[in-house]
């Protein structure tokens, strides 16, 4: 297949937003749409392999991701965006380990030698990294319903910004959701706990811990004065949102706080029903 334009990006969508985070992935394209961002789901994708494994010996769990890196080449596409933050982090991480180690990649492609080989040229971007570029003015100019009064803590979590050689901004002081906040018309609040990890997978095996944690994220974002906390990760908004219930029934007289995708709101801005 002949390259593609610079401009039509591949999407990878992953395994939740297939399922329990629909509606991270209908607000996404739809702001994609409107914007007239060219995002295309490509064919044939499969899990990222969900965590990027730390085992430097154990390329296996390296399959996963570079087949769909491999796919995407082969359709002649040089960028992919993902929605959720984990996605995000297992592509780009497996993608930086074999574009800086040419004996481990050689392996990979032999491994996989039913598959177009894969070269390290494809790019991996977060949809925020993706808005950024488009230009935060040109999406404030795009707003139809300026998100006026509304205080927002802005939750990042761990793995859109942490290894420091993926994250798409500053791992302690990050101010990429912020800075589109504030172009929706909304306001920002001073949120220390917006790097907090949420318990990340204890929510299968510990929900009390992850409780507990969302509690204090939760109760930081409320006395700094926030209406509602957005997040970008669907495992970060199951644990701040649908663990609320173990929440209150650890912790008397914590009341609810709401938890959206910041596209859900972005999307209400920009007056898309």
């Amino acid at each position: 297949m002949g390259e593609r334009t610079e401009m039509e990006l591949a999407y990878f969508p992953g395994c939740t937003l297939k399922t329990t985070a629909k509606n991270l992935e209908i607000s996404a394209l739809a702001i994609a749409e409107s914007l007239g961002l060219n995002i295309k789901e490509f064919p044939e994708w499969n899990c990222c392999g969900t965590v990027y494994s730390l085992a430097s010996d154990d390329l296996i769990k390296q399959l996963a991701s570079i087949r769909n890196l491999t796919r995407a080449q082969s359709l002649g596409y040089k960028t992919i965006v993902t929605l959720c933050s984990m996605c995000y982090n297992t592509l780009a991480q497996s993608n930086l380990l074999v574009k800086d180690n040419g004996e481990k990649l050689k392996k990979i492609n032999e491994f996989m030698s039913e598959e177009e080989d894969y070269r390290g040229e494809v790019e991996i971007k977060h949809f925020l990294t993706v808005l950024k570029e488009f230009g935060l003015e040109n999406i404030k100019q795009a707003v139809k319903r300026p998100l006026s009064k509304l205080k927002v803590a802005c939750y990042y979590g761990c793995l859109l910004l942490r290894p420091q050689k993926v994250g798409i901004d500053d791992c302690e002081q990050p101010y990429i959701l912020e800075e589109l906040v504030s172009n929706l018309g909304a306001e920002p609040v001073n949120f220390p706990y917006q790097v907090e990890c949420c318990g990340s997978y204890h929510t299968a095996i510990k929900p009390e811990i992850v409780a507990m944690r969302a509690y204090r994220i939760l109760e930081n974002a409320r006395e700094n004065n926030a209406d509602l906390v957005i997040t970008s990760c669907p495992l970060c908004y199951f644990n701040l949102k649908d663990r609320q219930k173990d929440v209150k029934r650890l912790y008397t007289g914590f009341k609810k706080m709401p938890v959206f995708y910041f596209t859900e709101i972005m999307a209400d801005a920009l007056g898309i029903t």
